[in-house]
């Protein structure tokens, strides 16, 4: 696949050229005052992303599935309840990871499409009197269905219940693109990743924990020893890791969150809720619906479209790479085939999102769907040149 040509999966994402640059540097001591000097800056940028009060940015060398790890490993102890609904992809492996723990995992099926039950989330807590339940677990913005939830209402929905349990939030698809505030909604863990919202290679989970979830670490008894908190934490007074961090990201992340910041994140997220909306319009001009159950549900990071009666969307996702070099992603677990997703996230501009809108018209040209040249395009484009410069505009 050329590398001339952006891709349209939900992450890794586009990397800005300055970002690849920060990432490619010399070796250096990184127990001298020059990674101090790389990391601490990430560290403070990763809060202000966040939205933290108060607690610890942690980051690992590893991906957002080490930091759900990291998450339950340094809070939790073998036979503890955790409470999840699951009802996509990313959501269901955060449950396998639970129960390989040891883990009683108490799951809420949900339909495909829906986001976290928050009704049946507040039942389950308000039926725990004993508090057996630890965490409630939450996806924020599932990956493989295109479907967001309401973080700030599940808190609402744990504090009207009077339960104890500490709040987790996979974030990895949606911070740093859409608006997540750790602090405000009561979050205890954050989880996410470099390579999505903050457009870096795969390679550094970024975990926000608060004061609540490190006080549990005093009396957690799952075992952890690469993903402990604790040893990070008495590294990083000295201003190091524990072990080799990964410097060139660490590098990476702090110019990424600098150019975040300069931007604005208020723009960042009108930004993705803009070219978000183009996609959206030019689906429906295709005659198509998002997945998502409902204009509310809809994600502004990743579109997982539903592809007509009798057609595969994995045919169109293989057509688009051999034949154009474009990348898009497959359906994924339950929506395999049912649906392709378009990922529009991190550096995205309307150029490329046309660019991506018209491969998947002729994409769907040649497989003999039923589609109009240009429909979707031209619907996008419309939004597009009606909508250009409004966040500059608000913000200002």
């Amino acid at each position: 696949m050329t590398s001339q040509n952006p891709v349209f999966i939900p992450g890794p994402t586009n990397m800005p050229e300055a970002l690849r640059k920060a990432c490619d540097m010399p070796t250096i001591d990184h127990r001298s005052p020059v990674f101090a000097g790389i990391f601490q800056p990430a560290v403070a940028g990763v809060r202000e992303v966040l939205r933290m009060r108060e607690g610890e940015v942690i980051i690992f060398p590893s991906s957002g599935t080490g930091g759900w790890e990291a998450a339950v490993a340094n809070t939790l102890s073998p036979g503890d309840t955790v409470l999840a609904a699951r009802f996509g992809m990313f959501s269901h492996r955060w449950i396998d990871l639970c129960r390989r723990h040891g883990l009683n995992v108490q799951v809420i099926e949900t339909p495909w499409g829906q986001g976290a039950p928050i009704a049946q989330i507040e039942a389950a807590l308000k039926a725990d009197r004993g508090h057996q339940i630890k965490a409630v677990l939450a996806t924020h913005n599932e990956t493989a269905t295109g479907v967001r939830s309401d973080i700030a209402g599940i808190r609402r929905a744990m504090d009207a219940a009077g339960h104890p349990a500490m709040l987790f939030v996979d974030g990895v698809s949606s911070i740093a693109s859409m608006p997540f505030e750790m602090g405000a909604w009561g979050v205890d863990i954050a989880v996410t990743g470099s390579q999505k919202g903050f457009m870096l290679p795969a390679g550094l989970a970024i975990v926000g924990v608060s004061p609540k979830a490190l006080a549990a670490m005093e009396t957690a008894q799952l075992p952890r020893t690469f993903f402990d908190f604790a040893d990070m934490r008495r590294s990083y007074a000295t201003g190091g890791y524990p072990y080799t961090p990964a410097v060139g990201l660490l590098n990476g992340l702090a110019t990424s969150v600098r150019m975040l910041l300069d931007e604005g994140l208020e723009n960042v997220f009108a930004r993705h809720h803009r070219i978000a909306e183009g996609v959206r319009r030019a689906v429906a001009a295709w005659g198509l619906r998002p997945f998502a159950a409902s204009p509310d549900l809809y994600s502004e990071t990743v579109t997982a479209v539903t592809v007509p009666e009798g057609c595969n969307g994995t045919d169109l996702v293989q057509l688009a790479a051999s034949k154009y070099d474009v990348a898009f992603g497959v359906g994924l677990g339950e929506v395999a085939g049912k649906v392709f997703r378009i990922g529009h996230l991190g550096q995205m501009t309307d150029v490329m999102a046309l660019a991506g809108l018209a491969t998947v018209e002729m994409c769907m040209a040649d497989l003999g769907w039923p589609v109009r040249l240009g429909a979707g395009v031209a619907a996008a484009q419309d939004y597009y040149r009606n909508t250009h410069g409004e966040a500059a505009r608000a913000a200002a």
